[in-house]
């Protein structure tokens, strides 16, 4: 039987044997990795002898900032991390925990599927609403977080924006991962963000198309057979054989990792890519919406 699952807002949600509820919301201030890197970078400056004035001074930041650095309050950049480490002589401390510190960027709900996704082999996803953030331009996934309701602050914005962008390394890495991405035609023709950041979203999906590892594909909306209603999801394969799918909705977030749910959501985006057009009718129609901009 699936067990019910009740969530902070009383909505029970019925919860199916091999998926793994995500947390809805972030870890407290001051814990995890981010109070580690604290740590660590108080003990360096004061083996250093400065100040927080006088390490914010020469690194740019305020003295508030480095106090909220230490305190595991706020998630440090990667250039202050790289900076940090050198001033203070830290021999590479600092610097070793950056990837762990960037992912503490990542909204609680999403970083285990943040972590399976740098390590994925193959991934496959269908997405619905908005494009897929492994394909969004600075510019729309900008746009998109500042459409989040209860509004975020343009700190934590900037923050998740340079996480998002710092996912794409993927398509960077060799030997490079399989992809596909199936796209529903109302996210492509939705314009988030105005005209120019719509335009220079096109084109970076086009840009990504032309990868020989990717394959992009587009759902027209006068498709009368859709296997694809339930909404989107993302399969994963990861460098140990682990085949996992992840599915989000409303901050809520789910891995499957047993084998007859992933599967069975493998059956299913096998129909989706069936029933959406060829990658080259794809690439053609986004063309055809780019004259249209």
């Amino acid at each position: 039987m699936s067990e019910v699952v009740r969530q902070p807002d009383g909505v029970e949600q019925a919860e199916a044997p091999g998926r793994e509820a995500g947390r809805g919301t972030a870890p407290e201030p001051g814990t995890g990795i981010l109070r580690v890197f604290g740590r660590q970078l108080k003990r360096f400056r004061l083996r250093a002898g400065l100040e927080r004035a006088e390490l914010g001074a020469r690194t740019g930041y305020s003295v508030s900032t480095i106090a909220a650095y230490e305190q595991g309050r706020r998630v440090p950049p990667p250039r202050f991390i790289d900076a940090a480490d050198e001033l203070l002589d830290a021999g590479g401390v600092l610097q070793e925990m950056k990837e762990e510190v960037a992912r503490a960027q990542y909204p609680a709900f999403f970083r285990d599927a943040a972590r399976l996704e740098a390590e994925a082999i193959e991934l496959h996803a269908y997405d619905t609403h908005v494009v897929k953030g492994l394909l969004q331009t600075q510019d729309y996934a900008r746009a998109v977080f500042a459409m989040r309701r209860p509004l975020l602050d343009e700190e934590t914005i900037e923050q998740r924006v340079a996480a998002r962008m710092l996912r794409q390394e993927i398509f960077s890495r060799w030997p490079a991962p399989l992809m596909s991405f199936v796209i529903e035609e109302s996210a492509l023709r939705r314009p988030i963000g105005g005209t120019d950041v719509h335009r220079g979203q096109l084109e970076q999906i086009l840009m990504i198309g032309q990868n020989r590892n990717v394959e992009i594909q587009v759902m027209p909306l006068h498709r009368e057979d859709h296997a694809g209603l339930a909404g989107p999801f993302t399969l994963i394969e990861t460098t140990t054989g682990r085949r996992i799918a992840y599915a989000e909705v409303q901050k809520s977030s789910y891995l499957y990792t047993e084998r007859t749910p992933v599967r069975e959501l493998e059956a299913q985006y096998g129909i989706i890519r069936a029933q959406a057009l060829t990658p080259r009718e794809s690439m053609a129609y986004i063309e055809g919406l780019l004259g249209e901009r």
